[in-house]
C-alpha cells in the first residue's frame, strides 16, 4: 500500500500588518486586552486589490520549490477555504489554470476550520488507493475582509488573519 507523506511545505501572507496598536484605533480594544486573552500582537490583512486565490498561488508556487516538484508532476488539486475570491470557480480551479495544470481534477472543500485536515486526509486516501500520485494540497483564507470591526465585533475581529498554506 502506498503511503502519503508531506514532501514540501510553503505558505504565503500579505504584506499588510495590523498591530493590536492598529485595533485600538478602531475599536474599544487594547495591545494588553488582545494578548491576554489570545497572544496575539499582528496579523497579516490583505489590500483591496489581494485575494484568497493569489494568496493560495503564491503558497502553492512556494510548496512546490520545497518539495522539488514542477506544477506538470501534480496529478490532483484540492483546496481549503471558506473565503474563495467566488461562488464559483472555487480556488482549486484558479490554482489549476494559474499554474497550467489544465488536465487534472481540482476541488474546494469548505468546511471551515476543519477543511485543511479533510483536504489532507482526502488526499492521503486518494494516494493510499493509488487513485493519485501526486497532490497539492493548499488551505486559504481571507478573515479580514468580512470582521466585523467595531466595539461589538472585537472578541471576534482580533483573532482572524488572511493567507494561504
Amino acid at each position: 500500500m502506498n503511503r502519503a507523506k508531506i514532501t514540501g511545505i510553503g505558505f504565503h501572507v500579505p504584506e499588510r500588518v495590523v498591530t493590536n496598536q492598529d485595533l485600538e484605533k478602531i475599536m474599544n480594544t487594547s495591545d494588553e486586552w488582545i494578548k491576554e486573552r489570545s497572544g496575539i500582537t499582528e496579523r497579516h490583512w490583505i489590500e483591496e486589490e489581494s485575494n484568497a486565490s493569489i494568496l493560495a498561488i503564491e503558497a502553492a508556487k512556494n510548496a512546490m520549490v520545497d518539495a522539488g516538484i514542477t506544477a506538470s508532476d501534480v496529478d490532483l488539486v484540492i483546496c481549503a477555504t471558506l473565503t474563495s475570491d467566488y461562488f464559483f470557480p472555487g480556488i482549486s480551479n484558479q490554482l489549476q489554470h494559474a499554474l497550467g495544470m489544465r488536465k487534472i481534477g481540482a476541488f474546494d472543500i469548505k468546511a471551515a476550520c476543519s477543511a485543511f485536515v479533510y483536504a489532507l486526509s482526502i488526499g492521503d486516501q486518494f494516494i493510499r488507493t493509488d487513485q493519485y500520485k501526486t497532490i497539492l494540497v493548499v488551505g486559504a483564507e481571507v478573515q479580514s475582509t468580512a470582521l466585523d470591526l467595531s466595539d461589538e465585533g472585537r472578541n471576534i475581529s482580533v483573532l482572524f488573519a488572511d493567507g494561504a498554506g
